[in-house]
C-alpha cells in the first residue's frame, strides 16, 4: 500500500462515526461502530460515536461535523440516501459517492452494470409472484438461490431444491419490500476481495458446512473457515484481484468496498455483489485481508477515514 496521506489526527478535524441504522444489518453495524470508533479514538482522533435510530438530519443536528465515517450498513446508509444527506450538508464522508451506493445496494441492478461491461455474473430470474416460478425453474433448474435485492449479509435469502422450497423462499424474500430474484446456485469455491482506495487486499477463500455463508456463518459460527492466503496461484490471484478492482470501477465504487466472487467448477470466474461499507467486526473479512496485508486494524481504519479528504 502508499505512504499514508495524513499523519496527524488533528487534520481530521471532528469526526462522526454513523452506526446503526433501521435496516436488518443494524445490530452488526452497532458492533462495526463501536470497533471503528474506539480504533478512532485510541489514535488521538476527535471521533464521536452516533447512534442513528431515526432521521439521520436529527442525529446530526446541532453538531459541529468535520467529516463522517460512515459505518450503517444496509438501506439507509449503504444505499444513496446518508450520501445525499451529507452531500448536501457539505460534509465529506468515507465510501461511495450517491451514484454507486444506490446501484450497488441492488445486487440486480449492479448484475445488469456487470454483465453491460462483459463481466460474468450468475444467470438470475426475477420473482415477482407465483406465477414466475415455472419459468424460472424453466431457465434456471435447482438447486437456485432465492435473494431480496436491497439486503445485506445474507439476510432473506435460501436454497431452494424443488417448486415448495422456491415459493417458500419467495416468501421469506418478499418480506423485505424489495425485489426478489433467484439466482443460478454456483458449485464451486467462494472468494471475497476487499478493495482499499483502488487497490485490492489478499484474496480470502471462505468455507462453511452450512448450505451457503450466511448469516449464522458470517457473524455467529464458529464453523466457519477463512483461508488467507486463499490457494490460488499467484496468477490466479492477481486476476480474481484485477478483476475486483474492474468490478468496483464500472459501478462507480469509490474509497472502500469488498466484491463477492465464485470460482466454478469449470474454472469461470462469476461476479455476485459488492459492499460499499462492509463489515468491521471481529468476525469481518475486510480487517482479516488487511491483517495478512500487514496493516492492524488501526491503521485500516485510519486509511479508510483518509479515503474521505480527497
Amino acid at each position: 500500500m502508499k505512504a499514508l496521506a495524513i499523519n496527524n489526527p488533528e487534520q481530521f478535524g471532528r469526526v462522526a462515526v454513523m452506526m446503526g441504522g433501521s435496516a436488518a444489518e443494524r445490530e452488526v453495524s452497532l458492533k462495526s461502530g463501536a470497533a471503528v470508533f474506539q480504533a478512532l479514538k485510541h489514535q488521538g482522533v476527535d471521533a464521536l460515536a452516533i447512534d442513528v435510530t431515526g432521521s439521520p438530519i436529527d442525529a446530526l443536528a446541532g453538531l459541529k461535523i468535520d467529516r463522517v465515517f460512515n459505518i450503517i450498513h444496509g438501506r439507509g446508509g449503504e444505499d444513496g440516501v446518508l450520501q445525499g444527506l451529507l452531500e448536501v450538508m457539505g460534509i465529506p464522508y468515507t465510501g461511495s459517492g450517491v451514484m454507486a451506493s444506490a446501484l450497488t445496494m441492488d445486487k440486480l441492478r449492479t448484475k445488469l452494470c456487470w454483465q453491460g461491461y462483459g463481466l460474468v455474473t450468475p444467470k438470475w430470474c426475477l420473482l415477482e409472484d407465483e406465477t414466475d416460478l415455472d419459468g424460472c425453474i424453466e431457465q434456471l433448474g435447482f438447486p437456485v438461490i432465492v435473494k431480496p435485492a436491497q439486503e445485506g449479509s445474507s439476510i432473506g435469502m435460501s436454497k431452494a431444491g424443488n417448486r415448495e422450497e422456491l415459493l417458500n423462499a419467495l416468501s421469506v424474500a418478499a418480506k423485505y419490500r424489495c425485489d426478489v430474484y433467484a439466482e443460478a446456485w454456483v458449485i464451486g469455491k467462494e472468494y471475497t476481495v476487499a478493495v482499499l482506495d483502488g487497490e485490492a487486499l489478499p484474496v480470502i477463500r471462505l468455507e462453511t458446512p452450512n448450505a451457503f455463508y450466511d448469516y449464522e456463518a458470517k457473524y455467529q459460527a464458529t464453523t466457519t473457515q477463512y483461508h488467507c492466503p486463499c490457494g490460488l496461484s499467484s496468477d490466479n490471484e492477481q486476476f480474481i484481484k484485477d478483476m475486483a478492482v474492474t468490478a468496483c470501477k464500472v459501478v462507480g465504487v469509490k474509497g472502500w468496498g469488498r466484491v463477492d466472487v465464485f470460482i466454478d467448477g469449470f474454472g469461470q470466474y462469476q461476479l455476485i455483489e459488492v459492499n460499499t461499507v462492509p463489515g468491521m467486526t471481529d468476525h469481518s473479512l475486510v480487517p482479516m485481508a488487511a491483517r495478512q496485508a500487514g496493516m492492524d486494524f488501526e491503521e485500516l481504519v485510519w486509511r479508510i477515514l483518509e479515503t474521505s479528504c480527497g
